[in-house]
C-alpha cells in the first residue's frame, strides 16, 4: 500500500513538471519571439506573444492591465513593468532548464505513465477521444451549458457594416465579409438601438440591463455617483453583484473572461476569472513587440480560449476599441500598417447630410463650441481630411471583422461552434458629417442606430441569413445573454431576451417605441442633455437644458433635417400630442423605482 502511495506521487509530481515546464517555456517564447512572423496567419499562435504581468493580482488569477495613452514610436521607453521583461527572462529560462533535468532523470516514469494512459484511452468511446470536441458536462439546474461570444466593438453605427449594404447599398465600399458570414449563418437586426449614446454609459447598461436612470453610471470613472477611489475597491457595489451577467454566470459555474474596453470603474479583476483592460491607445509597446490595439485583443481572446477549463461553460467579452479615435491625437484613426492599402483607391462617399446646410437647420444652441463640432473639425471639414479620416476608420473596422475571424475559428477548432452563442454588437453609433458633427450623443439615426447579429445553435435554418426589423435595445442585451445560459434574469433588469424574437414560431408581441436618455456632459453648450421617443415613423426630441423640442417624420424625412414640430397640419398635432403624452410616460417609468419590462 506504501509503495502504491508513493509511486502515485511521483507520477503527479512528475505531471506537475511538465505542466509547469511547458508554461514557463511558452512565457518565455512569447517575450523572446514575433511568433505570428513564423507563419502566414498570425491567429491562433499570437497568443504566445502575451506580454505576461507578473504583478497581477486578484482572487480571480486575471491578468488585469490598464493602460493610457499611445506609444506609436517602437524606440520609446515603455512602462517599467514591461522593462523588466528580460531579468525575468533569465530567471524563467533557468527555472525551466533546471525542471527539465528533473523529467529527463524520471523518463521511465513517463513511460510507465504514457502506458497507462494508452490502455485508458482504448477503453474509451470516440467521442471521448476527440478532444475538445465533446458536448460540456450537463449542468446543473436548468442551465443550458451553451457558450457565450460577445464581441463587441466601438463606435460603430448600423451601416459600418457591409451586410447592411447588401440589402439597402448606400456604399459597397466598406468590407467586413467575416461578419457578413456571421449574418448568413445567423439573423441581422435592422432596428437595434442604444438607449444611451456614450461610451459608459452604454457599457454599464450592457453589464445590468439597465437605463441609466436606474443605474445611474452618468461619469466613466464612476458608479452609482462614488467619488473615484485610489485603490480598486475590495467588494463590488451590491447593485453589480445582483445585476452584472458577468457576476450571475460566474456564480453558475461559467468560466467568465474579458478581453479589452471595460469603459466603467469596477473591482473587476475580483469578479471576473480572466481579465485583461485595454483601453485608449492604439500603438503600444509591450515586451519585444509593438502592438495595435485590435492584435492585442484578439491575442487576449485567444489566450482565453485556449487556457480556459474544458469542463465548464465560458462567457468571453471581447470589447474592442476599434474604431474608437484617439482623442487629443490628431490622426484620430490609427489602423494597423498591414491595412493601408485597403480602400486606398477607393472615394468615400459624402453623406447626404453632411453638409453646411444640414449644420444650420441644427437647434440654435448648437455653436462652434459644441464637441460635435469640435470634433467635426478634427476630422471633416474639408473634403481631403474626410477622405483620409473614413477611410482609416474604414480599415480599423476591417481589421475589427478580421480579428473576430481569428477568435471564430479558434472556436470552429475547438468544437464549440455548435454550442455557442456569438452576438456581435456595439456600444454606440457615430456621426461621420452628417448635420456637420462627429462622434455620437445626440438622439440622431446615426448616433443610436447600430449593429447587432446573433448566431444561436438553437436556431433553425430557415432563420439563418435572415434579417429582424423590431426594435432590439442594449437593455436586451443581458437578458438574452443570461436566457442562453437558461438563467432568469433577476426582475430589476428592464430589458427582453431577444431570443423569441427567432426561436418562438408564432411572432412575438414586441415593442415598438423606446424612451431614449443622455446626461449633460461638462456643460450645455459642450454636450446637451437630450431625450427623444423613438418610433420608426415619427421621432419627438426633447432637449431638457433649453425646454426645446423637435418632431421629425422618419419615412419622409430619414436624415432628420425638417423639423415639423410647429406644423399646424391637424395630422401632425395630433402625432406630437400622442407622442408627448406617450414619452412622458416612458420617462416617468424609467426614471421610478417599479419594476418594469421595457
Amino acid at each position: 500500500m506504501a509503495n502504491s502511495q508513493s509511486h502515485a506521487r511521483i507520477l503527479l509530481t512528475t505531471v506537475s513538471a511538465i505542466v509547469l515546464s511547458l508554461m514557463l517555456y511558452i512565457n518565455f517564447h512569447a517575450m523572446r519571439h514575433d511568433v505570428a512572423a513564423d507563419i502566414s496567419h498570425g491567429g491562433f499562435l499570437r497568443m504566445l506573444e502575451q506580454s505576461v504581468d507578473y504583478s497581477s493580482g486578484g482572487d480571480g488569477g486575471g491578468d488585469s492591465r490598464t493602460i493610457v495613452g499611445d506609444r506609436p514610436d517602437p524606440d520609446v521607453n515603455v512602462e517599467s513593468d514591461v522593462g523588466n521583461d528580460e531579468g525575468r527572462v533569465d530567471k524563467l529560462e533557468e527555472a525551466a532548464q533546471k525542471l527539465m533535468g528533473q523529467i529527463e532523470s524520471q523518463q521511465h516514469l513517463l513511460d510507465l505513465l504514457a502506458h497507462k494512459t494508452k490502455q485508458r484511452m482504448k477503453d474509451s468511446t470516440k467521442e471521448k477521444l476527440a478532444d475538445n470536441k465533446q458536448p460540456l458536462p450537463q449542468p446543473e439546474k436548468n442551465l443550458t451549458g451553451m457558450n457565450i461570444l460577445l464581441l463587441y466593438a466601438d463606435d460603430w453605427t448600423h451601416h459600418t457594416l457591409s451586410a447592411f449594404h447588401k440589402a439597402e447599398p448606400l456604399n459597397t465600399i466598406l468590407k467586413t465579409p467575416i461578419l457578413d458570414a456571421l449574418a448568413s449563418d445567423g439573423i441581422r437586426f435592422t432596428h437595434n438601438c442604444v438607449t444611451t449614446s456614450v461610451c459608459w454609459i452604454s457599457r454599464a447598461t450592457l453589464y445590468t440591463g439597465q437605463y441609466m436612470s436606474r443605474h445611474k453610471t452618468k461619469e466613466p470613472c464612476c458608479w452609482n455617483g462614488m467619488k473615484k477611489p485610489k485603490e480598486k475597491l475590495k467588494e463590488a457595489p451590491a447593485n453589480w453583484k445582483e445585476l452584472s451577467f458577468y457576476e450571475i454566470l460566474a456564480k453558475n459555474g461559467y468560466h467568465v473572461g474579458h478581453a479589452g474596453k471595460w469603459g466603467v470603474y469596477l473591482p473587476f479583476e475580483k469578479n471576473v476569472h480572466f481579465n485583461v483592460e485595454e483601453d485608449g491607445w492604439h500603438y503600444r509597446k509591450l515586451g519585444k513587440k509593438m502592438w495595435h490595439i485590435t492584435e492585442k485583443n484578439e491575442a487576449d481572446a485567444l489566450r482565453f480560449l485556449a487556457t480556459r477549463p474544458k469542463d465548464k461553460p465560458f462567457l468571453l467579452n471581447v470589447a474592442f476599441y476599434a474604431t474608437h479615435a484617439k482623442d487629443g491625437d490628431v490622426r484620430q484613426y490609427m489602423p494597423q500598417n498591414a491595412s493601408m492599402s485597403m480602400y486606398a483607391d477607393d472615394t468615400i462617399p459624402i453623406p447626404p447630410t453632411g453638409t453646411e446646410e444640414a449644420w444650420q437647420k441644427m437647434p440654435y444652441f448648437f455653436g462652434e463650441k459644441n464637441e460635435g463640432r469640435t470634433r467635426w473639425r478634427w476630422r471633416y471639414d474639408n473634403y481631403t481630411k474626410h477622405q483620409t479620416m473614413m477611410k482609416n476608420y474604414y480599415r480599423m473596422a476591417s481589421e475589427v471583422d478580421t480579428a473576430c475571424g481569428a477568435i471564430l475559428e479558434e472556436l470552429r477548432r475547438q468544437g464549440q461552434l455548435d454550442n455557442t452563442m456569438i452576438i456581435f454588437t456595439t456600444d454606440n453609433g457615430n456621426f461621420h458629417s452628417e448635420h456637420g458633427l462627429a462622434d455620437k450623443w445626440f438622439p440622431h439615426q446615426e448616433s443610436i442606430r447600430v449593429p447587432l447579429i446573433i448566431h444561436d445553435p438553437r436556431m433553425k435554418d430557415e432563420k439563418k441569413g435572415t434579417t429582424n426589423d423590431e426594435f432590439t435595445l442594449n437593455i436586451d442585451l443581458a437578458p438574452t445573454i443570461l436566457g442562453a445560459a437558461g438563467i432568469p434574469m433577476p426582475e430589476k433588469m428592464m430589458g427582453r431576451d431577444i431570443s423569441p424574437l427567432y426561436l418562438s414560431p408564432t411572432s412575438s408581441e414586441w415593442r415598438n417605441e423606446f424612451f431614449y436618455e443622455h446626461p449633460i456632459i461638462s456643460h450645455k453648450g459642450y454636450i446637451p442633455s437630450s431625450e427623444a421617443l423613438v418610433r420608426k415613423d415619427y421621432k419627438y426630441m426633447y432637449w431638457p437644458d433649453f425646454g426645446y423640442e423637435q418632431l421629425f417624420d422618419l419615412v419622409n424625412d430619414p436624415g432628420e433635417l425638417e423639423d415639423i414640430f410647429n406644423s399646424t397640419d391637424p395630422d401632425v398635432v395630433d402625432i406630437k400630442n400622442n407622442m408627448k403624452k406617450r414619452f412622458d410616460e416612458l420617462k416617468s417609468s424609467v426614471k421610478s423605482e417599479e419594476i418594469v419590462t421595457l
